[in-house]
């Protein structure tokens, strides 16, 4: 019988971002296999953990495709980003706490696009006034990814609800976000 690999993969996104310590025999039983299967096509967590990081950055540059991030108000872009992105909010949060894809220079490419991308819809946000200056595109970047994995992990554990999420994420951001008027 051929393994889908990318149906192992969905199934080891589905367990490790409920339960981020899962042994590589708890991501076989989720993907119906034997360890043994699952090692031939993974030598390792490490090996697992690259796979669902390219996965993740596969999802999320759909979800940014899908956004429409150039269209109308640069608020309006990052609501539909969000809602966009959130089917895929517990593997990126799942991603956001490993902290080996993120030593060394061996980082992953696609972070870099996906981040300059989303940097470049909060800097158009500032240059059309609709978003503080004083909080970098770059910093507006990191607290989306952060709002992100925090409802996510909320949603897991029962604090929020699925369907309040993306609502959540994308209130606490622009009501920070938006530029103010000074009195």
């Amino acid at each position: 019988m051929a393994v889908d690999r990318d149906q192992v993969l969905r199934s080891a996104a589905a367990l490790l971002t409920r339960r981020p310590t899962a042994t590589m025999d708890e991501v076989a039983r989720a993907a119906g296999l034997s360890r043994a299967t699952l090692h031939r096509h993974f030598a390792g967590r490490d090996a697992l953990v690259r796979a669902l990081e390219s996965l993740g950055i596969a999802v999320c540059e759909a979800a940014l495709d899908a956004a429409r991030l150039d269209d109308g108000p640069a608020a309006g872009a990052v609501r539909r980003l969000v809602r966009e992105i959130e089917p895929a909010a517990g593997l990126l949060a799942f991603l956001y706490t490993e902290n080996q894809l993120f030593e060394g220079e061996e980082q992953n490419e696609g972070w870099a696009r996906l981040d300059a991308r989303m940097a470049a819809v909060f800097r158009r946000g500032q240059e059309n006034g609709e978003f503080r200056i004083d909080l970098t595109p770059a910093w507006l970047t990191e607290a989306l990814y952060g709002l992100l994995a925090s409802g996510a992990w909320a949603v897991t554990e029962g604090r929020v609800a699925r369907n309040d999420m993306s609502h959540m994420v994308v209130e606490l951001l622009l009501g920070g976000a938006v530029r103010r008027e000074e009195p």
